[in-house]
């Protein structure tokens, strides 16, 4: 698809048969405009898919040499390490980046790509919010052919270019891994079933539950922010259940390390009480006392990943078009806070 040629003011001028000053000034916010012409032009200028010109010395060359990038939170190790990995391979191409984070909203998202396509960004790489429903907000960077990479929290069925690890997989072994303990019955923390990642790790969990003959028992699925206070929560419902679980799956290090915490001063043993299994692989999970058996979900590499996809796009060295989805390996590290069989490794 040929990118559209770059709208101007003059365009949404000749549209609304306004002058070219009148929508220049609308568009800067001037109170001397009336405020349903501002309303009438500001939505023309959407609709046309007009970029304000905030780098009227690059126009000439289209070209910023700057790359988005959109996540979700910032106070995660493995965002951490997929920032890592995507600058190191930025900085040797020569771009720079410019970060934005949606905290979790969609509608911060929205505005946050938004403002991106505005900055006239190369190239976005994105994760996608707990709430967040569909791509459209990704639409103005389509229309001009500006490449938008996808990991780890992505549209499943959309047609976007992504990274992601094979979430099914990684809960069913996680699962599989507590019933080979000798696990009957097995919590799962997770969040959002909206979200793609945790929705497969959910069916993972299920079809091992049901390739072992266990039967689903609702109630075992808290659904929580995987914050802090959500590992705390999720250790005071696990104690309330009668019988007490014997094995938690928490799909996230953070929240598995508070929770065992808050278990373990509640006279809980762990892993003989209840077994434990984290992911992401976190160093926290070194930390704790059992250390943490987790997923290992290599941050670094997936950021390398869609860094280099989306840079051999821009250096027109590859298509990325032609890539839907890119799958990076994960494997479950087994520590002792799993281990109810003894001299198992």
């Amino acid at each position: 698809m040929k990118p559209k040629k770059e709208v101007t003011i003059y365009d949404i001028a000749q549209k609304l048969e306004l002058s070219s000053a009148t929508v220049s000034r609308a568009l800067k916010n001037h109170p001397a405009i009336n405020k349903n012409t501002k309303k009438k032009i500001q939505d023309a200028a959407k609709e046309l898919g007009y970029r304000h010109n905030t780098f009227a010395s690059n126009l000439r060359k289209q070209k910023t040499n700057t790359i988005g990038v959109i996540v979700h939170e910032l106070n995660s190790n493995f965002i951490t390490s997929v920032l890592a990995g995507i600058e190191k391979v930025t900085t040797q191409a020569g771009y720079d980046l410019i970060i934005a984070h949606s905290s979790e909203s969609f509608e911060k998202e929205s505005a946050n790509a938004l403002n991106l396509f505005h900055k006239r960004v190369d190239g976005l790489i994105a994760s996608l919010a707990f709430d967040t429903q569909g791509l459209d907000h990704y639409k103005y960077f389509y229309d001009r052919a500006i490449p938008v990479i996808f990991f780890d929290r992505v549209e499943e069925d959309s047609e976007s270019t992504k990274v992601i690890i094979d979430n099914y997989k990684c809960g069913y072994q996680a699962t599989q891994h507590l019933i080979d303990q000798g696990c009957k019955r097995i919590v799962l923390v997770t969040a959002s079933l909206k979200r793609n990642v945790y929705a497969q790790r959910h069916k993972g969990y299920t079809d091992a539950l049901f390739d072992n003959n266990i039967p689903f028992n609702k109630d075992y699925v808290l659904i929580k922010d995987l914050s802090e206070q959500c590992g705390i929560e999720a250790a005071l419902e696990i104690l309330k259940m009668k019988p007490l679980p014997d094995g938690a799956f928490i799909t996230n290090d953070f929240s598995a390390a508070v929770c065992m915490q808050t278990l373990k001063e509640h006279g809980i043993n762990i892993p003989d009480d209840i077994a434990v299994v984290g992911f992401n692989n976190d160093a926290i999970g070194k930390i704790v006392e059992p250390q943490l058996t987790t997923i290992d979900y290599p941050g670094m590499d997936m950021g390398e990943i869609a860094a280099r996809n989306l840079i051999n796009h821009l250096k027109g060295i590859s298509n990325i078009k032609h890539t839907q989805t890119i799958v990076i390996r994960s494997d479950l590290v087994i520590r002792k806070s799993s281990l109810k069989k003894k001299g198992h490794h």
